[in-house]
C-alpha cells in the first residue's frame, strides 16, 4: 500500500512509514539501506538501555536500536513480525527495530505540519513535523537528531 500526496509545483520527497505500537513514524527513504526481518541480537554489556545488541550483517557488526525504547514509548518485545530498518545515521549504519513497515509516502513541504508547542524539547529535536492525511497522523523523524554523534560514539565504545 502506497500513498502519494503531491503538489506538482513543489519538489517531492519519499519517506518510509513504520509502526511502533499504535503510532506511525517515518524517516527519509534516502537514509534507508535495507529492510530485513527480525534477527535475535547478541547483547552487549554496558550498552545504552535502548541498544538491543548487535547482529552480523554480511560480515559487518550492526548495532540494533529498539526505536520504541529510544523514543520513550516502551521496550519492544520482538516477534517474527518485527523488522529491522538498516539506516545510515551520519557516518554510521544502524539497525532500527520497529514493528512493521507500513508505507512508502511521497510528500511535499506543504504536507508537513509543525510539531505542536506542547511537545517536549527532546521531541522537538528529533521530530521534523507531522503528516496528517487519510485519518492518519505520522511523525517525521530526523535520524541525525535522534542519534547525535556522541550517542553513536558511546554505543560504538560498548561494541
Amino acid at each position: 500500500m502506497s500513498y502519494a500526496v503531491k503538489n506538482l509545483t513543489q519538489a517531492s520527497r519519499e519517506l518510509i512509514a513504520f509502526r511502533i505500537g499504535d503510532q506511525e513514524f517515518s524517516v527519509n527513504i534516502m537514509s534507508v539501506r535495507e529492510i530485513r526481518g527480525w534477527t535475535p541480537a547478541m547483547q552487549l554489556p554496558h550498552a545504552p538501555a535502548d541498544v538491543r545488541g548487535v547482529i552480523n550483517l554480511r560480515g559487518a557488526v550492526l548495532p540494533i536500536v529498539d526505536l520504541s525504547a529510544r523514543l520513550g514509548i516502551k521496550d519492544a518485545e520482538p516477534t517474527a513480525r518485527h523488522v529491522i530498518i538498516v539506516a545510515q545515521v551520519g557516518k554510521r549504519i544502524v539497525g532500527l527495530l520497529v514493528e512493521a513497515v507500513s508505507d512508502i509516502l511521497t510528500i511535499t513541504d506543504e504536507n508537513i505540519q509543525p510539531v505542536p508547542e506542547i511537545s517536549s524539547d527532546l521531541a522537538k529535536q528529533y521530530a521534523k513535523g507531522i503528516l496528517a492525511f487519510d485519518k492518519r497522523m505520522i511523525c517525521m523523524i530526523e535520524l541525525d537528531h535522534l542519534f547525535p554523534e556522541t550517542y553513536l560514539e558511546k554505543e560504538s565504545e560498548a561494541a
